[in-house]
């Protein structure tokens, strides 16, 4: 059997991992279908190579299904570690200001896509005896003046030990979604 880029066509997955237009047009495929896909599309890709490398359609389903459930873990780990410091910045930022006051806020993920910004206003101080809240209501927005589109929601934040975190736990608006 030849191996380099000539010999590939040789095996049932040669053909393929030598064709780099074919990577480049799965990967231009991810970037239009989203995020939400990528677990699917990976899912497809390995159980299929998985099932003609073996000639085992069962291990090829196999492979298909535990590529999904994995890549699914990593995009909901992902979406989650961004919500968690979108909720931080707001809430720290929030925790500063006195009631009444307003500030801008944004957010700059270390991935550049969906960095969120917006303003956001502290409207009063819940006091208990168990912790001290705030609550505040924030916008995003999207585009610029004289086009700018602000969403408006309303959150608690409460002081724990260290800082000011996000106190709301259930989503309230579909739209806002890892945010809520």
């Amino acid at each position: 059997m030849e191996m380099g880029v000539g010999g590939t066509g040789n095996s049932p997955l040669g053909r393929v991992a030598m064709r780099p237009a074919a990577a480049g047009a799965l990967a231009g495929l991810v970037l239009l279908t989203g995020c939400n896909t990528i677990p699917q599309l990976t899912a497809v890709v390995t159980g299929g190579a998985a099932g003609a490398a073996t000639a085992n359609p069962a291990v090829g389903f196999a492979v298909g299904v535990a590529t999904d459930a994995a890549a699914n873990f990593v995009v909901r780990y992902y979406g989650r570690t961004r919500q968690g410091a979108e909720q931080d910045v707001i809430a720290q930022l929030a925790g500063a200001l006195p009631v009444g006051d307003e500030a801008s806020w944004k957010i700059h993920h270390f991935i550049p896509l969906g960095d969120e910004h917006g303003e956001l206003r502290v409207v009063n101080v819940i006091d208990s005896p168990l912790a001290t809240c705030r609550r505040v209501i924030f916008s995003v927005d999207e585009g610029k003046a004289p086009k700018l589109k602000q969403a408006w929601y309303a959150t608690d934040i409460c002081k724990d030990a260290k800082a000011w975190k996000w106190a709301a736990a259930e989503p309230a608006v579909a739209r806002w979604g890892f945010l809520q």
